[in-house]
């Protein structure tokens, strides 16, 4: 076990399968106390069950580690204020939050339910605000803190993930925001956008299915090529604890891309091309200098096919 984190606490949201247990168990080893938290739910988010997030605490316990369950909802307030007060409750102190809980209820947007759009946003967004402001109360008193939001590349846009793309993106400038309200209290706020091998990205059927095929020889499955292509997600891991380290206390308010052996630091938006004249621009005017200057080499990425 190592020691950068030794007498920190750590909540981890989500933490008792995939990324989250590979945080958590991460954390443990380099001396951090730690909070598994997890519902226990589908990867739809129905369901609730304690074994998850009890499998890990046994597994940091049977490693030398300290370690607490929690099974409350991130998508309700009470659940939030719940999860940071197991830290308090349990090691009487919080020095690292990671919003990592999530699911997905994927559909195209035309045919997406509300009941789809509204359980996405409570997990991901709502979910991460409900751990973030007790977690912040705690850090602006004691005047130290680190908090890792988890994102998606899916916010950058993802057909049939209208509520996931825009709440993973909601995150994005949500960290944004974190990060300056909490800078001036010792406080960093970053972000990570893991391309893993999750439950959410390979379904346990595609990789049952993969396993039987491999088994038999039989053709592959659709999608099974994913398996090899995306890293486990124990390689998300090692950036995610090294940002929460007292080494990274510079860094705050960053969006960084992590895939196995790339670790990436995202550019913030700015102005790519301008028009300007003295007063308001009139629609005449717009249609004549548009096509040849914002316009110009936009194309249009999901047009309707040529004819």
């Amino acid at each position: 076990m190592g020691d950068r984190l030794k007498g920190k606490v750590v909540v981890i949201t989500g933490a008792g399968r995939g990324i989250g247990r590979a945080e958590a168990i991460l954390f443990a080893e380099e001396g951090a106390k730690v909070v598994v938290n997890d519902l226990g739910s589908a990867g739809d988010g129905t369901g609730e069950a304690a074994t998850p997030a009890d499998e890990v605490v046994k597994e940091i316990k049977d490693r030398g580690g300290e370690a607490v369950a929690n099974y409350d909802s991130v998508a309700t307030t009470e659940g939030g204020e719940n999860i940071i007060k197991a830290a308090l409750d349990a090691f009487g102190r919080l020095d690292i939050l990671v919003n990592n809980a999530g699911i997905l209820r994927d559909r195209m947007v035309f045919n997406m339910t509300p009941e789809e759009w509204d359980i996405v946003m409570k997990v991901h967004l709502y979910g991460h605000f409900n751990c973030t402001k007790p977690a912040c109360a705690v850090f602006r008193q004691q005047r130290s803190g680190r908090i890792i939001n988890t994102s998606s590349e899916s916010g950058l846009g993802n057909m049939g993930q209208a509520n996931y793309s825009a709440a993973k993106e909601g995150v994005i400038g949500f960290t944004r925001t974190v990060a300056r309200d909490m800078g001036k209290y010792g406080v960093t706020c970053n972000a990570v956008r893991p391309r893993a091998a999750t439950r959410l990205t390979v379904s346990p059927e595609l990789r049952a299915a993969t396993e039987r095929a491999k088994a038999t020889g039989a053709a592959m499955p659709p999608g099974a090529d994913m398996i090899a292509s995306l890293p486990e997600p124990e390689a998300m891991v090692p950036f995610v604890v090294y940002l929460a380290t007292d080494e990274a206390a510079s860094i705050n308010g960053c969006t960084f891309l992590i895939s196995g052996d790339q670790i990436a630091l995202y550019s913030e938006p700015v102005v790519a091309k301008t028009i300007y004249k003295d007063g308001t621009w009139t629609l005449d005017e717009l249609s004549a200098i548009v096509p040849s200057t914002l316009a110009a080499g936009l194309v249009n990425p999901a047009g309707p096919p040529k004819e």
